[in-house]
């Protein structure tokens, strides 16, 4: 208004965020390769420990992170690092980043990749207890421990677990970007962070080498064969809620013959 104190209001574009209408899948011939390789190590590695054909290894291993003194090397900044690269791998911020995972999957109505996610993530859970019972290996005690660590030895929970939750998440929200690399740069980066929190179970002195090698390829298999052995239950589970929710709908986003 001409002569008015007052400025012209501003005419700001709105900013819109579109939601996926679903995601895409890894394809399931080279998870089904990654999960063999995986579980092939795995077992080899399973093999030479039952056989004591990896003490040596294990001794080396376990001792090339430690002086003279037995203490790991590095300063005590170093010491509260690891801890916390460990602690992601632990009960409790594990089972909260998956938490939040499923969360944020179900919001961008990625409910088949939240489904597949959980039951990845829970399965894990139970292969990962029923091989630490089967094998049933004692904890190093070569070295000091340099936190809390209970239960059997091999293969490591926060190696097989931490692999499961973080590479399981990764394919997810991977299915989030149209671009192959960008895909694979996320799992890439998970598979990173779970391999940093096995090697952190080492430099604590809380497991030997072959209990974190066994449990990272153990996890990471899994991970690759549940995004494959899961995926029809999954998709399921998804359009039968839908179905019961939603049964007039004349669009449905999750149709099978949509994202097959």
């Amino acid at each position: 208004m001409p002569g008015s104190a007052f400025p012209s209001p501003m005419v700001v574009a709105s900013e819109t965020f579109t939601l996926p209408s679903r995601g895409f899948r890894i394809d399931p011939r080279r998870a089904l390769l990654c999960a063999v390789l995986c579980w092939s190590g795995a077992a080899l590695v399973a093999w030479a420990v039952r056989g004591g054909h990896a003490e040596m290894l294990d001794r080396a291993g376990l001792l090339f992170w430690h002086h003279s003194t037995l203490r790991p090397d590095g300063s005590r900044r170093m010491l509260e690092g690891v801890r916390d690269v460990t602690a992601l791998g632990g009960v409790l911020l594990r089972n909260l980043f998956a938490i939040g995972a499923v969360t944020a999957l179900l919001f961008l109505r990625l409910r088949r990749e939240a489904v597949l996610f959980a039951l990845t993530v829970a399965s894990g859970w139970a292969v990962n207890s029923a091989l630490k019972g089967l094998v049933g290996r004692e904890r190093p005690q070569i070295v000091p421990h340099l936190m809390e660590a209970g239960g059997n030895s091999f293969p490591s929970g926060h190696a097989f677990n931490s692999a499961v939750v973080y590479i399981a998440m990764a394919l997810a929200f991977a299915a989030l970007s149209r671009r192959e690399t960008v895909r694979w740069t996320v799992i890439a980066a998970a598979m990173a962070v779970s391999l940093a929190i096995a090697w952190s179970r080492v430099w604590l002195g809380v497991h030997w080498p072959s209990d974190v090698i066994a449990g990272w390829l153990g996890g990471a298999g899994w991970a690759f064969l549940a995004s494959t052995l899961l995926y029809r239950p999954a998709r399921a589970t998804v359009d039968a809620a839908e179905a019961v929710s939603e049964p007039d709908s004349p669009d449905r986003p999750w149709a099978p013959s949509q994202y097959e």
